[in-house]
């Protein structure tokens, strides 16, 4: 696997996304790891969500590995100039972790603006990477590009250094993210080896893990006009919507002519990501979703996709009505998870303060 990097010395991709070899060391000592990763509250989390990064935190939390799930809500402001429907978007993403199978008891469920110690970090961390480094971030480019803002600010550039401090603050070695994300975990990983190097504990050993990305099994899935599925693009399913619902976007989706359905994810993209999403669903390869349908065409394709989203989602969709009734249960689960992530963030601040000589 590769990807453009975001920065220029060393890059040290080899290790970034393999997911195999790291299976092994996580069910033979699930204790040695920690997760962290987080969503944006400015909408519904979508079935891309989901199959790139949810799926896969449900899994490794099953495991035993601990896990740190951050709500960057001050993140929001860095395309968009409000932060519109903050609380809303914010308890409603503790109710698709929850209703996805996430367990608060054993999860660390925060927001970014209730953790200070965690923002203070960003300082330092800004001190390792050039401003050539954050113009080049390619995530940041397409972001930029499709920033609500008639002016880009100076937290868009330093977004990929907050996530960093996000990743670095409790130590997490693993991140599951979208393979749209990996250059900002390149920038983690370059941080905390840039830091590591100037400023070493008094025994030598480094401060900070380098993280590793862990991609699930749809790394990017195609919205519903062919492009990147997008909470802010409007070409999205939310995982919380009713059957009526996807079915209407499934219908809306592009696809082309040719009524032979084949999988083809360079020549047919959007019929291909329609083949992957079923076959996601129903534990199935593409390629065999495709022979069943043979020459039915889009619309045989798109009656696949939807009876099996709708069938893999019914359980998981009835979990979060029922959580959704009690959203005060959701305001706890945060103010837990802020207490816990506080703690953690105090003594990491403590320890970068101490190595670079600070008070």
């Amino acid at each position: 696997m590769t990807t453009t990097t975001a920065v220029t010395d060393q890059p040290d991709l080899a290790d970034l996304s393999d997911l195999s070899d790291l299976d092994e060391s996580v069910r033979a000592d699930p204790a040695a790891h920690r997760v962290l990763t987080g969503d944006r509250p400015t909408g519904p989390l979508h079935l891309g969500h989901y199959f790139g990064s949810l799926r896969n935190r449900v899994r490794l939390q099953r495991l035993g590995v601990e896990m740190f799930l951050v709500i960057p809500d001050y993140q929001v402001i860095t395309d968009r100039d409000i932060a519109d429907r903050l609380a809303e978007h914010t308890e409603n993403l503790v109710l698709d972790y929850l209703a996805t199978g996430i367990d608060a008891d054993r999860a660390t469920i925060f927001t970014h603006s209730s953790v200070p110690a965690l923002n203070q970090l960003l300082l330092p961390f800004l001190s390792l990477v050039s401003v050539a480094e954050l113009h080049r971030n390619p995530t940041v480019k397409d972001e930029i590009a499709h920033s609500s803002q008639a002016a880009v600010n100076g937290l868009m550039l330093t977004y990929p250094v907050h996530q960093a401090a996000d990743i670095l603050f409790c130590k997490a070695d693993l991140v599951p993210v979208g393979k749209d994300q990996l250059p900002h975990l390149e920038v983690a990983r370059t941080v905390a080896r840039r830091f590591n190097e100037r400023y070493p504990r008094p025994d030598g050993t480094a401060v900070f893990p380098r993280p590793r990305a862990l991609l699930g099994a749809a790394p990017l899935l195609l919205g519903t006009d062919g492009g990147k599925m997008s909470k802010s693009r409007g070409n999205s399913i939310p995982i919380g919507a009713d059957e009526d619902t996807t079915a209407r976007l499934l219908k809306g989706a592009k696809t082309d002519a040719d009524r032979r359905i084949g999988y083809d994810p360079a020549g047919r993209p959007e019929v291909s990501n329609l083949l992957l999403l079923t076959a996601l669903c129903q534990d199935r390869t593409p390629e065999e979703v495709a022979e069943e349908i043979g020459d039915g065409g889009a619309a045989a394709l798109k009656r696949t996709a939807t009876e099996a989203v709708n069938e893999y989602f019914r359980p998981i969709r009835a979990r979060r009505a029922e959580l959704a009734a009690d959203r005060a249960h959701l305001r706890e689960v945060l103010r837990a998870g802020s207490g816990r992530a506080n703690a953690i963030a105090d003594a990491t601040l403590a320890e970068v303060r101490e190595v670079m000589g600070s008070l």
